[in-house]
């Protein structure tokens, strides 16, 4: 029987079970003590579109608009369809909305600031959180319903391991990295919007696979070698065997995501910045989960619980 273990992952659980919490916690208090910057579709407001020429500085934009005190301010260039315009939109996110007058005030602001690339405000147009709010809850019901499903599938592929418990700390493992997908807006500021939830919905697929393959090397291993290994020596095993592939997989794909940011960064698109950085986090996260979480957990509550029939 092979069973060099190169690193004993059982050993060190504890600690690898705090970091996650630690750092779940300190995301929780912070962003009740400092908020959570929220994007105008779900937060409501108002979005200004004007049109320019030359070349516009998106930041220095920004920076004036949000000297004018008119709560989180987004700034995002782009091009007017079905013509040539070049477009800048500040969106405003405020559950009132801007007024009329105070439209035409910054529509002035900006003009006067910015008079080398004649602004003219093509479009106006108010923004209720209605909308976000149903695409959040849409966007919630699937995630809760592929939960649902992952729990019978690995219940079922997996039911000669336990499959039903295998299947509830996959979702934990799952947990985790949504929260740190979510401390990764928290603490860069980054606001709620589309993108989170597109993020979510990213990693969660790809994290669960990393468990779904750790769990089948644990149901190969169990039939290999049966009682001869422990619960704690067949999931180090396991996670072992497993690893190369793990990190190979998540570094080639987070080589990837990191380049995107790099050139967002450099080209100043930040609303691509927003989508590729948490997700560089999240394919982290969803490696460190499946590694460091999913199955040491698993263990945990198999030895806690042996089963019944072994018992017997």
């Amino acid at each position: 029987m092979e069973n060099k273990n190169r690193f004993d992952f059982l050993k060190n659980k504890k600690i690898f079970f705090i970091i996650p919490i630690a750092v779940a916690v300190i995301t929780i208090i912070t962003a009740l003590i400092i908020g959570v910057p929220v994007d105008i579709e779900f937060k409501g407001g108002t979005m200004l579109t004007y049109s320019y020429t030359g070349t516009i500085d998106v930041n220095a934009v920004k920076s004036t608009v949000e000297g004018m005190n008119l709560g989180t301010v987004g700034v995002t260039t782009g091009s007017a369809f079905g013509s040539d315009l070049e477009t800048v939109q500040v969106s405003f996110a405020s559950e009132q909305g801007l007024t009329a007058e105070v439209q035409v005030q910054v529509t002035d602001t900006l003009r006067q600031q910015f008079s080398e690339n004649a602004l003219e405000l093509v479009n106006s147009q108010d923004v209720k959180p209605s909308a976000g709010f149903s695409f959040f809850l849409k966007c919630f019901v699937a995630v809760i319903f592929s939960f649902i499903l992952l729990i019978i599938y690995i219940g079922l592929r997996f039911k000669n391991i336990g499959g039903w418990s295998a299947g509830a700390f996959a979702l934990v493992a799952l947990a985790n990295d949504v929260f740190m997908v979510f401390a990764t807006f928290v603490f860069m500021r980054l606001s709620i919007d589309a993108n989170f939830m597109a993020v979510i919905l990213t990693i969660l697929g790809y994290s669960i696979n990393n468990t779904i393959v750790l769990y089948d090397r644990v149901r190969e291993n169990r039939k290999l070698y049966g009682k001869k290994l422990t619960i704690d020596e067949l999931v180090n095993t396991s996670i072992n065997q497993s690893l190369t592939r793990s990190i190979k997989t998540t570094v080639t794909t987070a080589i990837a995501v990191l380049s995107m940011c790099v050139v967002s960064l450099i080209c100043g698109v930040e609303s691509i910045v927003s989508f590729v950085f948490p997700m560089f986090v999240g394919l982290i996260a969803g490696c460190y989960s499946s590694i460091f979480i999913a199955g040491p957990a698993w263990a945990v509550w198999k030895n806690a619980h042996p089963d019944k029939k072994k018992n017997a």
